[in-house]
């Protein structure tokens, strides 16, 4: 999961004044999509899909309270799923985009919100987002991501908050709590995983990225011995789980049903396996199999071949003489 904030600039994020510059960007792919016949998402916040851009410009511009002209007025977020995170989110455009709104609403704002640590809430936070389905200069071939635009204050128009402070939970001087990144990225990862069941592999963690790239010697050597060993385990249970389905089992011993002669048998073991599950171990399943002539077992023991071998000779005697 890429998360970031894109750094106030003069073009489409200056974010010193109206939020209409944003906005008219972010529409910018809902035209080209309604020329192609293909449904558009309108912007949402907490509780509302498919609003306007009048109604969010209105309502971010008008919550500035006591902001100074040149003061952030708002900020923006990206929040871009992986291919294989995408997946995990649905099969269509939009079932990912329902996917998308519930983790904003579930994970991103709460993380959000607490992460100031000013004892502020979900509904605390003013924000509106925006879901793309392009994503230029991506290799993806699922680009799926959302926009989100945030205002400085909050609900109330009383409380300023920046994502972009360098303060970290500061409890002295006049601006308390701060807003720790590293800490939001990895709870927002945390919650895609708890939210979707997603099984994150090591090299997909935020922890490893951000290691490989502002980590030292040290930890970036460490960080590649963990991904080798999970790797080499990942492989194990892969091929301990196809060895599962080729084989039976027993108390004693394995039988491969990929052998010739054990396939011969792997139907009516299946049939009668699936019949009854009074078989412990393979000792007794073949002492079951021993009984039934009807699926290809002798059941002559050695003592009644020799006398059949005995009668067959005295015969062939009678007819010499």
């Amino acid at each position: 999961m890429n998360i970031d904030f894109p750094p106030p600039s003069s073009g489409v994020y200056n974010n010193a004044g109206s939020s209409r510059q944003l906005l008219n960007y972010l529409e910018h792919e809902d035209l080209e999509r309604m020329q192609q016949g293909v449904y558009t998402e309108g912007f949402f916040n907490l509780n509302q899909d498919n609003l306007y851009k009048s109604t969010v410009a209105n309502d971010i511009d008008t919550n500035i309270g006591q902001l100074l002209k040149t003061d952030a007025k708002f900020y923006a977020i990206h929040v871009s799923p992986s291919e294989h995170e995408l997946q995990r989110m649905g099969s269509t455009e939009e079932e990912q985009a329902e996917a998308m709104k519930r983790y904003i609403r579930k994970v991103i704002i709460p993380e959000y919100a607490k992460n100031f640590n000013k004892g502020l809430s979900v509904e605390d936070i003013k924000f509106y987002g925006k879901i793309h389905f392009n994503r230029d200069r991506s290799d993806n071939k699922q680009n799926m991501h959302c926009h989100l635009i945030v205002s400085r204050k909050d609900q109330s128009n009383k409380v300023k908050i920046s994502p972009l402070t360098n303060h970290c939970n500061t409890k002295k001087g006049a601006i308390k709590g701060g807003f720790v990144r590293v800490t939001f990225f990895e709870n927002a990862e945390k919650g895609f995983d708890w939210l979707f069941d997603y099984n994150r592999q090591l090299a997909e963690t935020f922890e490893y990225c951000n290691t490989m790239k502002n980590g030292s010697i040290t930890d970036k050597l460490k960080m590649q011995e963990m991904e080798i060993v999970n790797t080499k385990q990942r492989t194990n249970v892969q091929m301990q789980q196809h060895t599962n389905v080729n084989t039976y089992v027993g108390s004693n011993r394995i039988i491969d049903f990929n052998t010739p002669v054990q396939q011969e048998i792997r139907t009516p073991v299946n049939q009668l396996t699936s019949q009854s599950n009074s078989f412990d171990n393979i000792g007794s399943l073949f002492s079951f199999l021993s009984t039934g002539a009807d699926i290809g077992f002798d059941n002559t023991t050695a003592e009644d071949q020799q006398q059949q071998m005995f009668r067959k000779k005295k015969k062939w005697k009678r007819r010499i003489t």
